[in-house]
Order: C-alpha cells, then structure tokens, then sequence
C-alpha cells in the first residue's frame, strides 16, 4: 500500500501538505477561540471559522491528494466541503437565535450589552424589537 503513495509527484505532495496545514491551522484558531472566548455569544463564531475554511483546507487536499493518485478527477469531496459549509452556519445561528430567545424570555439584557455600556434606546425602535 505504501509504495502507491511514493507515486505522488513532489509539486503535488507540496500543494497537498500546504492544504492540510492550512486547514488544520484554522482548525486549530477555531478550537482555540473557542476556548479564549467567555460568553456563549462570543463562542459561537469561532467553531464557524474551524469548520468551514478549515474543512474546505483539508478537502481540497484530499481531492487534490487522490485525484493525481488515481489519475482521474475525484470530486466526491466537494460534497462533503458543501455540506459541511451550509450546515455549520446555519446551526450556529439557529443555536444563537435560540440563546437570544432564551435570554429575553428570562429576562436578561441582550448580550451585546454586557461591557455595561448601553446605547441609547429609540422607543418606536425598541417597541418593535419587544414582544406582546
């Protein structure tokens, strides 16, 4: 098995190890956000950034790894990069929409608010946001 993975071309074998580095750093800025960041609203984007263009790095080099090595174009992966780029976002902001609700039916302060510096409030404005 091994002697298949000596047939990759140098030039290939780079652009491949730059992927899969590039990936797994911003894999790693997301992981690391995630842990740096105190309030859940603050944590929510950072797993995004890991997700998305993290798994976008890896996929190009795995497309880009197996397609010289079979050489045939292997496309299946994109599929994986797009379902894991459309659901990841979404779930996110379903889970911050979800927070915010949960915050306002409890009565607590939106987030944004937190640094203690509340911005002016308009009363037609606000009568709006508020719920019956």
């Amino acid at each position: 098995m091994m002697e298949h993975y000596a047939a990759v071309p140098l030039w290939a074998a780079v652009l491949v190890s730059f992927f899969l580095l590039l990936g797994s750093a911003l894999t790693l800025i997301g992981a690391v956000g995630l842990l740096r960041m105190t309030s859940f609203y603050e944590r929510i984007h950072m797993p995004t950034l890991g997700t998305s263009w993290g798994a976008g790095g890896i996929v190009v080099a795995s497309m880009l790894f197996f397609s010289v090595l079979s050489t045939r174009p292997v496309l299946h992966e994109i599929l994986i990069g797009l379902f894991v780029t459309v659901t990841t976002p979404v779930t996110l902001m379903l889970l911050g929409g979800a927070a915010v609700q949960r915050d306002r039916m409890e009565g607590n302060d939106l987030p944004a608010l937190e640094t203690g510096a509340r911005p002016p409030v308009d009363e037609p404005a606000a009568a709006i946001v508020r719920e019956p």
